[in-house]
């Protein structure tokens, strides 16, 4: 089997739109019926329901859980998503709670995932989010889409699965993503300063 991979050459918003059209052409080639879309002020998932529109594609969007960076998701956009049929979930940001549970393992998994790319770290978080609140089922093949920092540029095919079972989530396939693997320094562990550029 070959399928075709795109690389931006770099990160952000500027690739959102692609992203999103190449997302939609993965879904409807493999049937997928949902899309797992990340998205932190509304834009990009207001953007994804235009264009997807008439598609029959169901977007399950995961905004920052409240409280996280000072980021708020517009109520009104969250009213004209559900109008639409979409569904809106705020959750706990699983790779965000080293400090409730007083260990590195979350910064570790985020930090590996990074490896391929910020939007793949956030793309295994919103599915495992997007599952364990029953808005996709276990094994259920989905599309995910994330992006580094505002935006979309990362996409990819998965079998989702929820956080208490991790080794049941498979990515299939890699839609897109940027050849930058990181944005700047990677998080410090709990408990340590940043390291200053020298």
């Amino acid at each position: 089997m070959e399928e075709k991979i795109v690389y931006f050459e770099k990160p952000g918003i500027e690739n959102t739109e692609t992203t999103l059209k190449l997302a939609l052409e993965r879904a409807k080639a493999r049937g997928i019926k949902k899309i797992v879309l990340a998205s932190t002020r509304g834009d990009t998932a207001r953007l994804a329901a235009r264009l997807w529109a008439k598609s029959g594609i169901k977007i399950i969007v995961i905004p920052h859980q409240f409280g996280f960076a000072g980021m708020e998701f517009p109520p009104e956009i969250i009213e004209e998503l559900k109008k639409q049929g979409h569904v809106v979930h705020f959750g706990t940001m699983l790779f965000h709670t080293e400090r409730f549970y007083g260990m590195n393992t979350p910064t570790t998994m985020a930090n590996l995932l990074r490896t391929f790319c910020q939007g793949m770290k956030v793309c295994v978080e919103v599915l495992l989010m997007a599952t364990d609140a029953g808005h996709v089922a276990i094994g259920e093949p989905v599309v995910a889409v994330s992006g580094t920092g505002r935006g979309s540029d990362t996409a990819v095919v998965a079998l989702a699965s929820t956080s208490t079972r991790l080794p049941d989530l498979h990515i299939t396939e890699i839609i897109c993503k940027p050849l930058q693997t990181k944005q700047g320094l990677p998080p410090p562990p709990p408990g340590q300063m940043p390291k200053k550029p020298e």
